[in-house]
């Protein structure tokens, strides 16, 4: 029996000790999250989206009609310079290089016999002249003669712009056979091919795009739309940071190597094209790839620094802030160490999206800021679970 009773004595006193000590914690317990004022490096950021583009894109088309006959590239081909990368059916362009040349003989032919007649007429001519002076012939034969020479000459410039014009006919012919054959105009990748073996090209109108060629995939371009209300920020040389769906992991980094002047002009809204410089040595980017893009436009080393949370933060104890207290129109909340919240007036510089520049305000280095306040629900017998008012 006495066993029973100094049992149950031990478990009272152990229920004794939880509640009162468990009590006492929770009283003690800050019902506030707090952040501290830091001291560091705040950056001012212009936030942009863009596409991830090749410094230079080529787009191959073809100069002449016809129906490609091969095709020697495809997708993510590396192509060389000069490289051949399809080729149309030559057969009625080397039939028009053989008819320009038939036609360019038929030309120097001509030339030829104008050649020959203007040495008949002349001699003709000349011989009148001597034979007149004795009575020989009638004058009216010697201006005949003339004529005929004079016409010669005539016929002999005739044939000369016959052959001229047959020339160029063979050489538009010859460069139309060259163009069936298509070459890379530069070192690069085929990102792109819109053709298809026995397909027809027709370059009646306009010149048909086949391929499109990346010149160097290791060194990108990004061009972004930036919002006439922060353009006035961006300069070139400025340092830029960027991820893309792809890698939301990774923080990638270029420049600012163009601020274009053109406006863009989409539904009133109008932006910029701001253009970054990216190295792509690992060949993670591809082209069309959409970034996030976050220009540093200022930097401050050094400095107190609070979080937006503090400065969003709002007691809900019904007190409303003082008017016209903040220096800046600003207030956050100091915890202090009776674990009761103190309004401090604050004025914020730049800001990063995460903190804000302290320009005035009592505060230092450490101060406990409340970002978030958390309030206890209560059930039908007082207790209950935590929980949290955000903001």
């Amino acid at each position: 029996m006495k066993k029973i009773i100094v049992a149950l004595g031990v478990v009272l006193l152990a229920a004794a000790l939880y509640y009162f000590l468990g009590t006492d914690g929770n009283a003690k317990k800050s019902p506030y999250r707090t952040a501290p004022v830091e001291r560091g490096a705040i950056v001012e950021t212009v936030l942009a989206t863009g596409n991830v583009n090749a410094v230079t894109t080529v787009q191959v088309g073809s100069q002449v009609s016809g129906t490609l006959e091969k095709i020697f590239v495809d997708y993510n081909s590396p192509v060389k310079k000069g490289q051949v990368i399809a080729q149309i059916d030559t057969r009625l362009f080397e039939a028009s290089v053989l008819q320009a040349k038939g036609n360019l003989e038929n030309a120097r032919a001509a030339l030829e016999r104008a050649n020959v007649l203007i040495i008949d007429t002349e001699r003709t001519y000349r011989r009148n002249r001597e034979l007149v002076k004795d009575g020989f012939v009638a004058q009216a034969d010697v201006d005949s003669a003339q004529t005929a020479y004079e016409t010669a000459l005539a016929q002999k410039r005739s044939a000369d712009g016959q052959v001229i014009q047959a020339q160029g006919a063979l050489s538009v012919a010859e460069t139309n056979l060259r163009y069936a054959t298509i070459h890379s105009p530069v070192d690069g990748i085929v990102i792109s091919r819109n053709v298809d073996a026995g397909q027809t090209v027709a370059a009646s109108f306009q010149t048909p795009t086949l391929f499109t060629i990346a010149q160097d995939l290791t060194k990108m371009q990004i061009d972004t739309n930036v919002d006439e209300a922060d353009i006035g920020k961006v300069r070139t040389g400025q340092q830029v940071t960027f991820n893309v769906d792809a890698y939301l992991e990774r923080t990638f980094a270029g420049k600012i190597v163009q601020v274009r002047n053109s406006p863009i002009v989409t539904q009133n809204v109008v932006t910029y094209n701001v253009v970054v410089e990216v190295d792509n040595g690992e060949l993670l980017l591809k082209p069309g790839m959409t970034a996030n893009v976050s220009i540093h436009v200022r930097e401050l080393p050094g400095v107190l620094k609070i979080p937006n949370a503090a400065l969003r933060f709002r007691p809900s104890d019904g007190k409303k802030p003082e008017e016209k207290k903040g220096v800046g129109g600003q207030r956050v909340y100091l915890l202090e160490k009776d674990g009761k919240t103190r309004e401090v007036p604050v004025k914020g510089g730049i800001s990063d999206g995460v903190h804000t520049q302290l320009v005035q305000g009592e505060l230092k280095e450490g101060d406990p800021l409340v970002v978030e306040e958390i309030r206890k629900s209560t059930g039908a017998a007082g207790g209950g679970s935590p929980r949290m008012r955000v903001f």
